[in-house]
């Protein structure tokens, strides 16, 4: 998280890999996301930048980038639509493209993602699709023009970490775009590890939303970003899966 070791997206550079998505937004989370996990991209749901605009771009600094979502879309058509809609009124080719017509767990939908993607890339925006993790369907979209690949971690808002991790541990070794982790990171530790396993970013709210202590969550969350992306960077040490290894060499030692 330096600006040696940047995060690009799009052609865009960014120097933390922390992005807040900001559904149970107030004051407390945005603030401490900004000054305390260091955030530099917020994400926006449309419908709350019509009909909360004050109450949320008041909270948010001009240097930090905006990422409108198409949150509540259930088909590619209103995905495209509402990232149309986004796109005039931020005045930002970003979109975090969100198609998800399961009310009940809120999966997304791989297949209207896709198709969304597709469109979107076509148009010029710079499309982030939440999916579920499936190689399959990433290189589709990837194909497509997607910058980035968004996988679930976990069902959104459940704070369970990376129950999905071997899938996205594939993604991220057989994909040429950023693997950011999207919903499910409950705790600094799961994103530190999601960042050893070469992850590009990690998207948290709930996490940060329903800590007893906002601003100390959000320090929590940069420190362990950080962490988890050094180790990766430094290229963790190997695994001995019979025996043990002496950590001290034996030579010179004397016998009895």
């Amino acid at each position: 998280m330096t600006a040696s070791d940047p995060l690009t997206i799009g052609g865009h550079t960014f120097t933390s890999r922390f992005i807040l998505g900001s559904g149970k937004y107030s004051y407390d989370l945005i603030d401490s996301a900004i000054h305390h996990a260091q955030a530099q991209i917020i994400t926006m749901a449309l419908r709350r930048t019509t009909q909360a605009a004050d109450n949320i771009l008041s909270y948010i600094p001009k240097d930090i980038t905006i990422l409108p979502n198409t949150s509540g879309c259930t088909t590619a058509e209103e995905a495209i639509r509402t990232a149309h809609i986004a796109r005039e009124l931020s005045g930002s080719d970003f979109i975090k493209l969100e198609v998800v017509p399961d009310k009940q767990y809120l999966m997304p939908d791989n297949y209207e993602t896709l198709k969304a993607t597709e469109v979107l890339a076509n148009e010029g925006f710079i499309v982030m699709p939440y999916v579920l993790p499936d190689l399959v369907v990433a290189r589709q979209l990837v194909n497509a023009g997607a910058a980035t690949v968004m996988p679930l971690a976990a069902p959104i808002g459940k704070n369970q970490g990376l129950t999905t991790k071997s899938l996205i541990q594939i993604l991220i070794n057989e994909l040429s775009v950023p693997v950011i982790i999207d919903a499910g990171i409950g705790r600094p530790s799961e994103a530190a590890e999601a960042m050893e396993m070469g992850a590009a970013a990690i998207m948290a709210n709930t996490s940060m939303a329903t800590a007893a202590n906002i601003p100390l969550m959000a320090a929590a969350f940069r420190l362990g970003v950080q962490a988890g992306r050094q180790a990766f960077l430094a290229g963790p040490g190997r695994v001995v899966t019979k025996g043990a290894v002496a950590s001290s060499p034996l030579t010179g030692v004397s016998h009895a």
